[in-house]
């Protein structure tokens, strides 16, 4: 696995040894970064479930200003830390060795605000319902921060009609898709 494009381009990054955590390909890692290729200069990102931290070093690569990552594994906290100091983009990046309904709690505390979302749970788990949940009731998004889910390709979102949410986009792959989320755009009655 290596950082594709910007500032850490060609960087090898580590991995966490095991199937605990599943590296996003290059490939798609690619693809989704094209997709969200102009909302990444100076943007605040947020990478949950973060591995490695694969996604997130790549977004601060890209142009994003800050990254924040969130992972309760020990081994992949590590791989993340050591990662961030081969690409240099340390001091860019905030780590949160928590589950990531406790972090949320935590970064909500501090004021923070994303404008990129990504989060690549643990599939078929519903741990993205339960993110969703929260961050429909939080701070930490505005209205145009864009949330991208990583899930497996016959995961449902079907619970999103009855929020304050809506799917703008969904990029499938072989095994997986990407889901692109957004609040919904209240419409000022006169």
């Amino acid at each position: 696995m290596r950082v594709i494009a910007g500032s850490a381009r060609r960087i090898q990054l580590k991995t966490v040894k095991g199937m605990e955590t599943r590296p996003t390909t290059d490939r798609i890692k690619e693809t989704l970064f094209n997709m969200i290729h102009p909302f990444l200069c100076d943007a605040s990102f947020l990478d949950l479930f973060s591995g490695s931290g694969g996604i997130g070093i790549e977004a601060l690569s890209r142009g994003a200003v800050k990254a924040s990552f969130v992972e309760n594994n020990k081994a992949a906290i590590n791989c993340i830390k050591s990662n961030l100091i081969a690409t240099k983009l340390l001091n860019q990046a905030t780590v949160y060795n928590n589950d990531v309904l406790s972090a949320l709690r935590i970064m909500e505390a501090t004021k923070e605000k994303f404008d990129i979302v990504f989060m690549d749970p643990p599939y078929n788990k519903g741990y993205e319902k339960k993110v969703l949940d929260y961050l429909e009731q939080s701070m930490l998004i505005h209205e145009k921060t864009i949330i991208i889910v990583e899930v497996s390709i016959n995961t449902e979102f079907d619970y999103i009609e009855n929020s304050d949410f809506e799917i703008s986009k969904i990029k499938n792959y072989k095994t997986n898709k990407h889901v692109f989320i957004r609040k919904k755009i209240r419409k000022e009655i006169i």
